[in-house]
């Protein structure tokens, strides 16, 4: 993956550099150690975030993030070339753009930076002094070592094994105090608890409410272990669902072992109270990258999108990812070619049950 356009940045005045990548939790997230990396090598350099505001918790109060600056999810002609004036009155000396998208493509354009570094993307490649492919020409990249391909394109030297792990802000101590005081309320004890992320957002990742329920069940049945879902605000109508399979089963289980979160907790305080389960169960999703953030065992269910590019970024034997081969895998996700997910849809309840039980045990 060499970069192209200028060769190396003189990064000697550089002082002040700009992080720029809006969305999502999963895709934020995996930013994070190229950001860590780039601080060791300019330690006395400022660096500033630019992201939208859902996701801003994820940077605010990282140990190598200077300054946040986010900006509205939706925001009017007006209020965006308002904000874009305000970027470059901070006169960056770089700006690293991890997004690439259209938006994050304007903010580039009229930034202002002495130094623009991103992909080599049609169209927009031109946008950047330096830029670097987004695939290698051979084999995969985990997209946390495509991130740190823009750091390494400054003209650093570091091998993958550099990078460093994932690394999210703290729990503030009122995010705590509201974390303890909600396991008080549901009974759960540190590292006696399993979280179940069951929000999807999009077809390919949908494990479906189902499995889901046969899931809790399975292992509450087995363990004794109370599950906590979570997942957003628009996944409540999913928890309801969960816990209405779990429980109303002929076979179902007590409705205090099942406790629905869904729309509870901000991001870092879903990191915290994944830090403090036994275990972590989820789909290849933003939740399943902050317990990668944690040293929590993660089981994760990935359905069209491979491990290889978006696997938890961690190291050690603490992590099982359930998997089917199949000839139409990769593909677009979006436009199944069998119209049902079955590289998702096969994995069963039961394939998850085995998977976790070593750790439970």
């Amino acid at each position: 993956m060499s970069p192209t356009g200028r060769s190396r940045a003189d990064l000697s005045s550089a002082r002040k550099i700009l992080i720029l990548r809006l969305r999502r939790v999963g895709d934020v997230v995996m930013t994070l150690p190229a950001v860590e990396l780039l601080k060791s090598f300019l330690p006395d350099a400022s660096l500033t975030y630019l992201i939208e505001e859902p996701y801003r918790r994820l940077v605010e109060g990282h140990p190598f993030v200077d300054q946040v600056l986010s900006v509205p999810e939706k925001q009017d002609r007006r209020g965006f070339f308002s904000f874009l004036r305000r970027v470059r009155r901070e006169r960056f000396d770089v700006l690293l753009d991890f997004h690439g998208g259209p938006r994050a493509s304007w903010i580039t354009a009229f930034s202002g930076a002495a130094c623009k570094v991103g992909y080599a993307i049609r169209s927009k490649g031109f946008l950047y002094d330096i830029r670097v492919p987004r695939r290698p020409e051979e084999g995969t990249l985990h997209s946390v070592q495509t991130h740190a391909a823009l750091v390494r394109a400054l003209g650093f030297d570091f091998n993958d094994g550099a990078i460093p792990p994932l690394r999210l802000p703290n729990a503030t101590p009122d995010e705590k105090l509201r974390l303890d005081a909600m396991m008080g309320e549901f009974g759960l004890a540190g590292g006696r608890f399993v979280v179940l992320h069951i929000g999807a957002g999009n077809a390919f990742r949908d494990w479906g409410a189902d499995n889901h329920a046969e899931t809790a069940r399975r292992l509450i049945r087995r363990t004794g272990f109370p599950i906590a879902l979570i997942g957003g605000s628009a996944d409540l109508t999913r928890q309801a669902e969960v816990i209405a399979g779990a429980v109303a089963s002929p076979d179902g289980i007590a409705p205090d072992r099942i406790i629905g979160l869904a729309g509870r907790l901000n991001l870092i305080e879903t990191k915290e109270l994944i830090a403090r389960a036994g275990l972590f169960i989820g789909p290849d999703s933003g939740p399943m990258h902050i317990a990668a953030s944690t040293p929590t065992p993660i089981v994760a269910v990935f359905g069209p999108t491979l491990p290889a590019h978006f696997a938890p970024w961690r190291t050690g034997q603490r992590t099982v990812i359930l998997q089917r081969e199949m000839d139409c895998r990769p593909c677009k996700q979006r436009e199944c070619l069998t119209h049902d997910f079955r590289c998702l849809k096969s994995i069963t309840p039961a394939d998850v049950e085995s998977s976790c039980l070593p750790f439970l045990n």
